[in-house]
C-alpha cells in the first residue's frame, strides 16, 4: 500500500477525526452524571458492586469486543479506502461514512443503522433513570467509549505508521 499524500491524509484524519469527536462529545456529556453518585457517596454497597461490576462488564463488551475488535477496525479502514478513493460527497459526509452508514453492504448498514437507533433509544430511555441508577449505567458506557476512542486512535496511528488499513468487509462489491 502506498504512502498518504497530503490530501489523502487529510480526508482519512477528518473521517476517523470526526468520529472521535462525536464519542469524545458522549464522555464529556456522560463523565459528570456516572460520576455523581461515585463522588457524593449515595450508594449502596449493593450498588457500588453493580457499579463496578457493570463497567467491567462494559468495558469488555462495549470497549473491547465492540469497539476494539469491530467498530474502530472498520472506521479506520473506511478512513484509508476513503483517503485513497475520495468522492467529493463522500468527503464531506466522511465522518458518516466511516461508520458505515452509507455507502456499505446491505448488512452493514442495517447493523450501523440499528445500533445508532438503539443507541438513540438508550439514551433516551436512561434519562429517566433516578440516580444512582442513571451513575451507574453511564459509568458503563463512559468506560466503552474511552476504551472505544482509545482503541480508535491506536488502530488509526498503527495503520499510519505501518502503511496498512485493517480488514473491514463493509465496502459494497
Amino acid at each position: 500500500m502506498s504512502k498518504l499524500s497530503p490530501s489523502s491524509l487529510a480526508i482519512a484524519v477528518w473521517g476517523v477525526g470526526g468520529v472521535i469527536v462525536l464519542v469524545g462529545q458522549a464522555i464529556w456529556r456522560l463523565l459528570p452524571l456516572a460520576l455523581e453518585p461515585l463522588l457524593d457517596g449515595s450508594m449502596s454497597s449493593f450498588q457500588l458492586g453493580l457499579y463496578f461490576g457493570w463497567t467491567l462488564f462494559n468495558a469488555y463488551a462495549e470497549g473491547y469486543r465492540g469497539f476494539q475488535r469491530s467498530f474502530s477496525p472498520r472506521v479506520v479502514g473506511r478512513a484509508l479506502h476513503l483517503a485513497r478513493h475520495p468522492r467529493p460527497l463522500f468527503v464531506v459526509l466522511a465522518p458518516a461514512f466511516c461508520m458505515a452508514l452509507f455507502h456499505a453492504k446491505r448488512k452493514n448498514l442495517i447493523l450501523a443503522w440499528a445500533v445508532l437507533a438503539l443507541v438513540i433509544a438508550a439514551i433516551t430511555l436512561v434519562r429517566f433513570l433516578p440516580q444512582p441508577w442513571r451513575g451507574i449505567v453511564d459509568a458503563g458506557v463512559v468506560i466503552g467509549l474511552i476504551w472505544g476512542m482509545a482503541s480508535l486512535i491506536l488502530i488509526f496511528v498503527l495503520a499510519l505508521t505501518r502503511n496498512t488499513a485493517p480488514e473491514h468487509d463493509s465496502l459494497p462489491a
